[in-house]
């Protein structure tokens, strides 16, 4: 299967979906590909059904019998058989599509599932039985059927625990968005201090360059200002209300306003559990669905604290939502009035720096050390990478560290490779320096990890002083990393 050339990257998605298409063994299988929205899944799903002659069929929220004639017109458009199909139930429209593959390989694709699903609860059930490994109809086929959708709490739960298509699938596909790296590439952006800039409000989702911004993209450090005021802000474009769409088009969040006010608490800063309930006037139990749920539709992240347990915090993991709460949502109405997007914009900017910019660097970072970074700088392969807080018994306070990484236990304690500090808007100095030596002891003191090799990290979007420079020279355990550094290509 040829990859579309105007397909941008997707190499590992393409090469996953061709090898489970072309699989020349004998018998039916299935696939599930999940992603959140916008990432170019039927973009990529219709082309590989292009490519390799396949049946794509995209589900619409409606009642069973209508999605069943909308099937039977579909299918009978794609066979032109010598009757139209006109099924009476998901039994008879399975099996037919999985005659397609009497011949050879083809794929099937079922798309946004969820709406299937949800009209007709038994589907999974009723699949279940037609990939039965000793039905004739199943032996007799070469058919890959796929099934996809958005809702990722469903399809999370399509093959998990006591689901009925648990262990029927030969493939398990994330679609997920772009990396800050390639993200750049794809907005055509060059220079780092821009490209995290712009990743910052909108993420790696493709669609938001080449349908909702219409390919604006900054031209130049000096543009962005202007860029986000005729795109982000501005309430002609579909990127002005897509972070409530968002939000709106997750069938599991019922109580819209409940969920809106858990992430607009976690984008002014208060990620724990305690700090939502304060901010919201409620009991931390009353809050504990909304944020499950959240998790499950994949827009918020729960990261654990690497240096005490059960500590959690909490990040909105779609950058847009998390810019909409922070700077929009606050002033909608001034927003939907037009010719305020600058007026609210130059108000805005240092939110924007303190409440967006700044935590999004931190997982950048944080990412680049889990993905990127060369093994041998953290001293080994790191088996995750979070942040947490240090204790410092003697001054009873608590020291962040943005940057842990934690490598492979060997013995009886994991490696700590590295602790590292991330500041978007601030040159990095000795002093930040021998802060993370500081404490860089108080863990050793704790005895939880072992520290014998543990390197030093600093990131930083502003630069290093002189002094923290010769710092790094003289020591092998101390590395400055500037954005140039996170954009070089591993």
């Amino acid at each position: 299967m040829r990859k579309p050339v105007e397909m941008f990257d997707r190499d590992f998605e393409w090469s996953a979906l061709t090898r489970f298409i072309t699989d020349p063994q004998p018998g039916a299988t299935l696939g599930v590909v999940s992603g959140r929205r916008r990432q170019g899944k039927t973009f990529l799903l219709e082309a590989a059904c292009r490519a390799a002659g396949g049946f794509y069929f995209g589900a619409t929220e409606g009642a069973d019998a209508e999605s069943l004639r909308r099937i039977s017109a579909a299918l009978t458009e794609h066979v032109r058989p010598a009757s139209p199909f006109h099924f009476a139930n998901w039994a008879e429209a399975i099996d037919a599509l999985l005659a397609l593959g009497t011949e050879h390989s083809v794929p099937v694709v079922i798309d946004e599932f969820p709406y299937l699903a949800r009209a007709n609860s038994e589907l999974p059930s009723v699949i279940q039985e037609a990939l039965r490994p000793l039905r004739d109809q199943r032996a007799a086929s070469r058919t890959r059927l796929l099934l996809c959708g958005s809702a990722l709490s469903f399809m999370g739960s399509l093959l998990s625990g006591n689901a009925p298509l648990r262990g029927r699938a030969g493939l398990e596909l994330i679609v997920r968005p772009l990396d800050h790296r390639l993200a750049a590439d794809f907005w055509g952006i060059t220079d780092p201090h821009l490209a995290l800039k712009v990743n910052a409000v909108v993420g790696g989702t493709p669609a938001y360059r080449r349908e909702f911004a219409r390919n604006d993209s900054p031209d130049g450090p000096d543009d962005f200002d202007s860029w986000i005021v005729r795109t982000v802000l501005n309430p002609e474009t579909p990127l002005f209300r897509e972070a409530r769409y968002l939000l709106a088009e997750e069938p599991e969040l019922r109580d819209t306003g409940l969920y809106l006010s858990v992430l607009a608490a976690v984008a002014d800063g208060n990620a724990t559990r305690g700090g939502m309930a304060g901010y919201l006037e409620r009991k931390a139990t009353d809050i504990a669905h909304p944020i499950n749920v959240l998790e499950d539709a994949g827009l918020l992240h729960r990261d654990a604290d690497v240096f005490r347990d059960n500590r959690p915090t909490y990040r909105i993991a779609e950058p847009l939502i998390g810019f909409y709460h922070a700077i929009m949502r606050p002033v909608w109405d001034q927003l939907e009035r037009p010719g305020s997007a600058a007026r609210v914009w130059r108000a805005s900017r240092h939110r924007f720096t303190s409440n967006v910019l700044g935590p999004h660097f931190e997982q950048v970072c944080r990412d680049w050390t889990l993905h990127h970074a060369d093994p041998e700088l953290l001293g080994g392969l790191p088996a995750r990478v979070g942040h947490g807080v240090v204790h410092d018994a003697t001054t009873r306070t608590g020291h962040e560290v943005d940057v842990a990484a934690v490598g492979i236990a060997d013995g009886t304690k994991p490696p700590l490779l590295a602790i590292g500090e991330a500041k978007w808007n601030d040159t990095i100095g000795i002093a930040h320096i021998e802060r993370l030596q500081h404490i860089r002891d108080l863990v050793t003191a704790a005895g939880r990890y072992d520290t014998s090799g543990t390197r030093l990290l600093c990131f930083s979007g502003a630069g290093f002083n002189a002094k923290a420079q010769a710092a790094a020279e003289a020591s092998p355990d101390i590395h400055l990393i500037d954005l140039p550094t996170l954009y070089r290509p591993s």
